[in-house]
């Protein structure tokens, strides 16, 4: 009986739907499991190989954890708002819901197709009215909250109008703006209602405040500091500015510390939690003014080495500081205004990232030092970020990399005040060493001298010691129409949140997907009745992509809900996520934001889970293996690899009509679906394009022989390989062992079809084992102790794999069982059955199969996962390596539990041994317990 894939397949995925087999329960005696991936954008491009190496693994895992005994929960959604789809709707005009749905039917298809165990029932797509309710309704709850320092937590902002009717403000120690003024009690009912609402905005954890954003003009949107790349937009390519909007942002840095305390308990990946800590960026220092020459106003700055303060030569602004325009002179102003233009369109994080790119400006105004009362000049560099303190720094190139690139590069003074260094070849930064030219800091340790100058400064009423995060609030607002509608509307220029009865806010509908004419955002064309009560206008940006991901963890826990988005007891139950398996490029994105809204939920007592997820794995990427051809210059001849270089035959450059012998080539991408092992299919090329229809070729040995080169897997490359190809040729199980057998889970791997051959005969090999001419054949005999050792050495070692998500060795585990096995010919129950259920995680379908055949009524993963037996792993005997004088001379099979006199006496006894020896004694016989015995003559 042949393994026919095809029909095992499907028949064994119609069986999962129907009958619902991975369904969790929300009710069980069971140990909980809750396995999750990050859920997909669904492109319209679809799945390439690439897609499930991350799914495959958690479901390996899902399954296994099913077999030992785990009520497991399984999930998969889509993070169905996104920009691609909004890009394609501006394009075409066709809705994005309906862009969407389609593109979300053929994920669906093809995740089905490679077999996940899904609790489809628990699907949630963030695009859905009744999944957005829920994620307007947890904005409203940060609307409605501040951050108390005193208990360190969100509160309700009714306590704090309340503490404001009673004393004002001055003892309330929260997080808030800067410039957030002291107001007595009556000064706070004086107020009106629009000042008491412009104060609580001060205040409230979800705000709309004036921001620097990344401003994309064509894609008339703010983008996150993660979408640009480079100054451009991470999607299209487009040019991207620096621009102070009034937007709707979140408080996340009133959580910053306790973000970096959560990584101490939870069990990531120690480069994506350094990634969180440098994000969060926590520094101690001291923030400084410094009064500008001849005005009343100062700067402040904030510093991590006030024991420096005496190296300061200039100051240096951020080009978006609001001092900038004030105080650059009329013979500097062309040059300001010159600068500002060009460091317009630098994101933060490239200018955080650029260390070697050295630019600024002067601008021709002056500080005053505030112990050395000299005059010190202002300058303006891009590698002062507008985001980061107070958007200012005391520049001490002498004990400062990239303030010393900057005083080099423009020929400033480099002062030296902690000795140990040698500034004429760079900046001595460590924090150690002796203070000089320092006045009351000389002689003093780093160290020392750092509370010292704290202490100075705080007593002179000139700065305060000060905790500093590279953190910054997160822009909430999009000037764009597909996302979830911000569910606020306002009256008398207030802001209000909406009620929950009045959830969901839906989108409205709109004659076009693009900014108004005045630019106003795509919402702003909805129809004169889109307003709240028909008189109130709504917010008209919409939430941005990470709103729906920062909390559907916990939806999937009571999906269909309607009255709350997880019901308590439910989450109590689920807690959170055990595994998360996605991609590390969400490290400062999607993973610090739904780490902030946990936190949130947690403390507004809505849920008990403190952390999102305990465990997380970055999968690597699946890199593809490129093909190129060789394109003679202006001509449609391609050469063949090894051809290239290579002066061309007279008789090829007769045939080919080619004037001169001049083999200068171009290499093009070829789509890979038409090579196969590195061979061009000829005919299939000339149809690929009208252009290469009359192609010729140069070949070799009668092949096109193409080149290779591993790089990323796209459409633009032409190395996409669908995992539906690869299902439809050798099946969904082989797709599955080959893409965990391919190298570890977190590794980066190139894809290589050619090797998948061994993967596809390892499951023909294995079906073997149960059939004997086209008939199923299994002996119900006792194993023998050589086939009971097979099994239960490769039960230990898969268990230890599957437990350490070490897959790649598991898949060549099973390989070496299933050759011993059928070297011993084994065909014994006893043996199988438990074997299938070891392989049932990696390659169900044919698991279930066999498991049917074996003649079991339930599916496979009600089977309990074989242990290991450690006493059919104890050797009984070993084969020893007989040596005279150190050469190996025969093997002789002795029993283990033989001590070393034992083994003397019998090797001595043997035969062979004798006639080696020819009656002469041993001078010694050397023997090392199961290993070697060595006889010196």
């Amino acid at each position: 009986m042949d393994y026919n894939f095809t029909e095992i397949e499907k028949k064994w995925q119609k069986f999962w739907a129907e009958n619902k087999t991975f369904r969790a329960e929300d009710v069980s005696s069971k140990p909980k499991y809750y396995v999750l991936d990050m859920f997909p954008y669904p492109s319209g491009a679809g799945l390439h190989v690439g897609h499930p190496l991350g799914y495959i693994g958690s479901d390996i895992i899902a399954r296994y954890k099913r077999h030992k005994g785990f009520n497991v929960l399984h999930p998969m959604g889509y993070d169905s708002f996104g920009l691609p789809a909004e890009q394609y709707a501006i394009q075409t005009g066709q809705h994005p819901a309906i862009t969407t749905e389609q593109n979300i039917a053929r994920y669906r298809e093809q995740l089905d197709k490679i077999g996940f165990s899904f609790d489809w029932d628990r699907e949630v797509r963030t695009s859905n009215p009744d999944y957005y309710k829920w994620t307007q309704w947890i904005f409203i709850q940060l609307f409605e909250s501040w951050y108390n320092k005193n208990t360190n937590k969100a509160e309700s902002v009714k306590l704090l109008i309340s503490e404001f009717e009673k004393n004002g403000n001055k003892l309330i120690n929260a997080v808030c703006d800067e410039d957030t003024k002291l107001f007595t009690t009556e000064n706070w009912s004086a107020f009106s209602e629009k000042e008491k609402a412009d104060v609580l905005m001060k205040y409230r954890i979800a705000y709309l405040g004036e921001a620097f954003v990344n401003w994309c003009p064509a894609l008339g949107t703010v983008l996150a500091n993660d979408e640009v790349k480079e100054g451009l937009s991470e999607r299209g390519g487009h040019p991207v500015e620096r621009k102070l909007m009034k937007q709707w942002s979140m408080r996340i840095t009133a959580y910053a510390q306790r973000l970096l305390e959560g990584l101490e308990q939870i069990d990531w990946p120690e480069s994506l939690k350094e990634s969180q800590r440098y994000w969060i960026g926590k520094s101690e220092g001291t923030s400084l003014r410094f009064k500008l020459a001849n005005s009343p106003e100062e700067i402040e700055v904030f510093t991590t080495r006030p024991d420096t303060v005496f190296g300061v030569s200039f100051v240096t602004l951020a080009p978006e500081h609001q001092l900038v325009k004030n105080i650059t002179t009329p013979e500097q102003k062309t040059a300001v205004e010159e600068y500002l233009i060009k460091t317009k369109n630098r994101s933060e994080r490239e200018r955080q990232a650029d260390v070697t790119t050295v630019s600024g400006v002067f601008t021709g105004a002056y500080v005053i030092h505030p112990f050395t009362q000299k005059q010190i000049p202002i300058w303006i560099g891009d590698y002062v970020l507008a985001g980061y303190g107070t958007g200012a720094v005391m520049a001490v190139p002498g004990h400062d990399s990239r303030d010393y690139a900057f005083a080099k590069h423009f020929k400033l003074p480099i002062p030296e005040v902690v000795s140990g260094g040698d500034l004429t070849k760079e900046s001595y930064d460590a924090k150690e060493g002796k203070l000089i030219n320092s006045d009351f800091l000389n002689g003093l340790e780093v160290k020392d001298a750092l509370k010292k100058a704290i202490f100075e400064i705080e007593k002179l009423g000139i700065g305060k010691g000060k905790t500093n995060f590279r953190l910054r609030d997160a822009v909430f607002g999009r000037q764009r129409y597909w996302g979830e509608p911000i569910p606020i509307y306002y009256k008398d220029g207030i802001p209000h949140a909406l009620s929950e009865n009045e959830l969901p806010l839906v989108l409205p509908e709109v004659d076009k997907f693009l900014p108004t004419a005045d630019g106003e955002p795509p919402l702003a064309r909805a129809s004169s009745t889109w307003k709240k009560d028909g008189t109130y206008d709504y917010e008209t940006t919409t939430m941005p992509g990470w709103a729906g991901s920062s909390w559907y963890f916990l939806r999937y826990m009571n999906p269909t809900n309607t009255r709350v988005f997880a019901d308590r007891k439910l989450t109590d139950y689920w807690q959170n996520i055990d595994l998360y398996i996605g991609g590390s490029e969400h490290a400062t994105g999607h993973l610090l934001y739904v780490r902030f809204w946990t936190k949130f939920l947690n403390d507004l007592g809505l849920i008990t889970a403190n952390e999102p997820a305990k465990k997380l794995i970055n999968q690597g990427m699946i890199q593809g293996r490129s093909n190129f051809v060789y394109r003679l210059r202006d001509s449609n001849i391609f050469v063949s690899k090894n051809m290239v270089g290579k002066p061309i035959e007279e008789r090829e450059l007769i045939r080919l009509n080619i004037e001169k012998n001049d083999p200068q080539v171009v290499a093009m991408n070829v789509d890979v679906n038409m090579v196969e092992n590195d061979i061009l299919d000829v005919v299939a090329f000339k149809k690929w394009r009208e252009d290469f229809s009359s192609a010729e070729f140069i070949l070799e040995d009668g092949k096109y022989v193409c080149g290779v080169e591993v790089e990323k897997m796209s459409k633009s490359k032409y190395n996409v390989v669908s995992p539906d190809d690869i299902c439809q040729k050798f099946g969904a199980d082989t797709l599955r062992l080959y893409e965990m057998f391919l190298g570890p889970l977190e590794q980066s791997k190139p894809w290589n079809t050619n090797g998948i051959t061994g993967v596809s005969g390892f499951l023909k090999k294995l079906w073997r084992l149960f059939f004997q001419n086209n008939a199923l054949s299994i002996s119900e005999e006792e194993p023998t102790k050589a086939e009971l050792k097979t099994l239960h050495k490769t039960i230990k070692k898969i268990t230890e794999d599957i437990e350490r998500f070490s897959f790649n060795t598991s898949v060549s585990n099973f390989m070496i069982c299933v050759n011993e096995l059928t070297d011993q010919k084994c065909n014994k129950r006893g043996i199988l059955e438990p074997l299938v259920i070891l392989l049932s995680p990696y390659a169900p379908h044919i698991a279930e199969e066999l498991w049917e055949k074996l003649g079991h009524k339930e599916s496979i993963s009600c089977a309990v996962f074989p242990p290991c037996n450690e006493a059919f792993l104890v050797e009984d005997s070993f084969n020893y390596p007989i040596s005279f004088n150190g050469k190996m001379r025969f093997n002789i099979e002795l029993p283990a539990t033989l001590s070393v006199p034992e083994i003397e006496e019998k090797v001595l006894g043997l035969q062979e041994v004798i006639k080696h020896l020819n009656g002469v004694s041993p001078k010694k016989v050397i023997i090392v317990p199961k290993k070697i015995v060595n006889i010196v003559v």
